[in-house]
């Protein structure tokens, strides 16, 4: 299986890629970098893919917006008070878990500019998949998976969980859990190119079981779950 990280930004150049698989419980980066205006990065991800492979994806983006928003804003009209708080409205009930979790508050996916960069993630994930008929599903378990998959990851608290520094464009305490193929030069990579190497590392904690799933599948597949172990520096290599 394939894992391909994406750390996710409105613009290509600053929207970081990397594909790796998991080779005896750690994760090898073969491919890291950032897009450009030269290349469209769903024809990226394509030709990472591969014909017949099996692939998931990590996304470092909110891919869902908090059930309360949409169902205040569905009835409002201008003017109108709201019968739910700000907490409510901006906060995704996986946001208030890794909160509990990690006391790291994720950005709030309707208050922010985060929103924008959900837009471009959910745009891409359209693009990859050439057929418009065709959609790339989210899934909640790792077991029997599509040919091409889905999750929300967080790198900062993949990180967390290792006890290593909660610092983007970091790879201080990762040591023991990623590994870089010949010709890439650590040195070299961007911030954003690095949380995707993070990101691959998220998606090998979803299909080697340490994420925590959503207590509540339904609510989940309307807001966005983000896949994480379920403790603080829980992980040791």
């Amino acid at each position: 299986m394939h894992l391909i990280g994406i750390d996710c930004a409105t613009q290509p150049n600053k929207t970081g890629l990397a594909l790796g698989a998991l080779e005896n419980g750690h994760v090898r980066i073969e491919r890291c970098q950032t897009g450009s205006a030269k290349q469209p990065l769903a024809s990226i991800v394509r030709e990472w893919i591969g014909v017949g492979d099996s692939v998931l994806l990590a996304l470092d983006a909110p891919l869902g917006w908090a059930a309360p928003l949409g169902q205040a804003l569905q009835l409002h009209a201008a003017g109108g008070a709201l019968e739910y708080t700000a907490d409510a409205l901006f906060q995704r009930a996986t946001d208030w878990s890794i909160r509990e979790r990690f006391g790291k508050k994720p950005l709030e996916i309707g208050a922010d500019r985060i929103s924008r960069t959900a837009v471009a993630a959910l745009q891409l994930l359209r693009t990859i998949v050439e057929d418009p008929r065709c959609r790339i599903p989210l899934v909640w378990c790792p077991e029997a998976l599509p040919a091409i998959s889905a999750i929300e990851v967080y790198p900062a608290v993949t990180r967390l969980a290792r006890g290593a520094p909660d610092r983007g464009g970091s790879l201080d305490g990762l040591s023991g859990w990623i590994e870089f193929g010949p010709g890439i030069d650590t040195a070299r990579l961007t911030a954003d190119a690095i949380d995707a190497a993070v990101c691959v590392l998220a998606a090998a904690d979803f299909i080697e079981g340490r994420a925590l799933g959503p207590p509540d599948l339904t609510v989940a597949q309307r807001e966005g779950w983000i896949w994480a172990p379920p403790a603080v520096a829980c992980l040791v290599k």
